[in-house]
């Protein structure tokens, strides 16, 4: 046994409700011993007291329960979405405000290009914000005729390529794939839609995002965001769980300096259900304790901004024809039970309530037949469920991540654009959940939005939109219930509340380092608190020396 290290704090928030608050935490072999005052922890035996954090707030190491490992490499490419961005080296990534400046931005990028096979690759696109007009091969062409350029929407749904990109991938109007979109004239317009579509058109260009995910700067850039935020275990939700990749995954995490804990979900649609359990089953060995392996995750529609999910009636509010299924919903049952008898967790991917409505059917059935009162099976995003679907996810003991960060990014869209005033103000029911006795967490499904578990707790208590409007009053958190949803809300719809998400005897000593106190900075104040760095297994992590 090593020595014991008594840590210090001017506040400990313990999310552990016999001692909610303390002083002091005893830390041994990377586990907790006890928190409270020095005298009460000072009872474990031989210790020194570390000082370091004596002006700082302990809390316990904020979980993100929906993010996405390409957070890691899409920095590479360029981005050019609506809202200024900050990349993990600090840069800041003006917004582009149209589609003539997404362009211009672009034709700089080409000018300075050596090789003219080289492609222009860039990200964070969302037409949403331009009056509805959307971006075609027309637009992207004027960049390049020849040179393949494609650009991933914000959402991770939808991408844009110019004509060179549609002619390497072979798609023509006689391509008989899901989601390639068509102009008047029938032709292609260079808008893919979907998962299928996209995939050809990542495969002819050389830039797949999945494929990228592996190599060691990308694992560390996604750490090293994960740190900076306070966050000491995180998912990544869509995870092809290649041998190259989980090995990669092991190795790196296996390392005494990496920051953060890795809970990877295999990205099931990408095979058939018995290919990826077979698949699954052959990495469940692979895992270490910050890397652990047995999620599967399912995405059922598209995303709502983009006019894919999928909604029941009335639809979309501009009248949009309704979205995509990723899975056929005759589908969706055999397959969520198959995984489940297989003994792993699932998470659904339901942005629409038409998916959400669709996946809760599924679920309770598989449920019946059997019966499982611990399955946990998680609704990801699940932004448009309502009353009745929160309280059969209740009944069944089904959970659910909510997308808080969406409140903020395009709570107005939605206000005016795709659901309408009344639908946008049960978006993201966080309130509904919690009365209701749904176990939820929020998230930030980066690199979708920021990872920063604080502003994704200050949209959960806020609801304001970008321009202030705020949507659904009666939906908003206290500030305790996001900060619970961020920990322990989070570590329950993981399968790890026995081992994260509080500070108290018995569990892995994972702490964010707070320079102030969430709880006295309130409302206004929760998403300006100051991370000074985290401690994972009792290793101190330091933001700006290098952990």
């Amino acid at each position: 046994m090593s020595e014991i290290t008594i840590f210090r704090a001017r506040k400990i928030i313990t999310m552990n409700s016999r001692v909610p608050v303390a002083t002091h935490v005893a830390v041994q072999d990377g586990r907790i011993l006890g928190a409270g005052t020095l005298e009460e922890v000072a009872g474990w035996g031989d210790h020194s007291v570390d000082e370091r954090f004596a002006d700082k707030v302990l809390m316990p190491g904020m979980i993100e329960g929906h993010a996405h490992l390409m957070e890691g490499n899409v920095w590479k490419d360029h981005y050019v979405g609506f809202y200024d961005r900050t990349g993990p080296d600090g840069r800041l990534w003006p917004g582009l405000k149209s589609i003539d400046e997404v362009v211009a931005y672009l034709k700089g990028v080409e000018a300075k290009l050596e090789s003219p096979d080289e492609p222009i690759s860039a990200w964070g696109f969302d037409p949403i914000f331009f009056g509805g007009r959307r971006m075609t091969k027309d637009d992207l062409d004027k960049v390049s005729t020849t040179r393949p350029i494609i650009i991933v929407h914000a959402s991770f749904h939808i991408s844009n390529v110019n004509s060179a990109v549609l002619k390497l991938s072979n798609i023509t109007s006689a391509t008989n794939v899901q989601g390639i979109a068509k102009g008047p004239d029938g032709e292609p317009n260079g808008e893919l839609q979907g998962l299928p579509a996209q995939f050809m058109a990542r495969k002819a260009t050389g830039r797949d995002h999945f494929a990228e995910m592996g190599d060691s700067g990308s694992i560390w850039r996604f750490a090293k965001s994960a740190q900076f935020a306070g966050v000491t275990t995180s998912t990544d939700l869509a995870n092809p769980m290649t041998p190259d990749l989980v090995a990669a995954l092991a190795r790196e995490t296996a390392r005494d300096d990496y920051p953060v804990r890795l809970v990877p979900a295999f990205i099931s649609n990408m095979y058939s259900t018995e290919e990826g359990i077979e698949l699954l089953k052959s990495h469940m060995d692979s895992g270490n304790d910050k890397f652990r392996v047995g999620l599967v995750k399912m995405v059922s529609d598209g995303s709502i901004q983009g006019f894919t999910g999928r909604l029941m009636r009335p639809g979309y509010y501009n009248g949009a024809p309704n979205g995509l299924w990723y899975v056929d919903p005759d589908v969706i049952e055999p397959r969520l039970e198959a995984y489940h008898k297989a003994g792993f967790q699932v998470h659904i991917h339901t942005n629409g309530d038409q998916a959400t409505d669709t996946v809760i059917d599924a679920l309770c059935n598989i449920l019946r037949r059997n019966p499982d009162p611990d399955a946990r099976f998680t609704l990801q995003h699940c932004q448009l469920a309502h009353d009745a679907h929160f309280r059969r996810m209740a009944n069944f003991g089904i959970c659910a991540n909510l997308f808080s960060n969406h409140m903020y990014y395009w709570g107005d869209q939605h206000y005016e654009q795709t659901v309408g005033p009344e639908r946008a103000a049960r978006m993201n029911a966080t309130g509904t959940a919690s009365r209701m006795g749904v176990p939820f967490a929020i998230h930030s499904d980066a690199p979708i939005t920021p990872l920063a578990p604080l502003f994704t707790a200050w949209c959960a208590v806020n609801r304001k939109t970008h321009t202030g409007r705020i949507l659904g009053p009666s939906e908003c958190l206290t500030v305790e219930q996001a900060l619970r949803a961020i920990t322990l809300g989070a570590a329950y719809t993981l399968k790890l509340d026995d081992e994260i998400g509080s500070i108290e005897a018995g569990k892995r000593a994972d702490f964010a380092v707070l320079n102030d106190d969430p709880i006295e900075a309130g409302a206004d104040g929760l998403k300006d608190v100051g991370v000074w760095g985290t401690v994972v297994g009792g290793h101190v992590f330091a933001n700006g020396e290098g952990g």
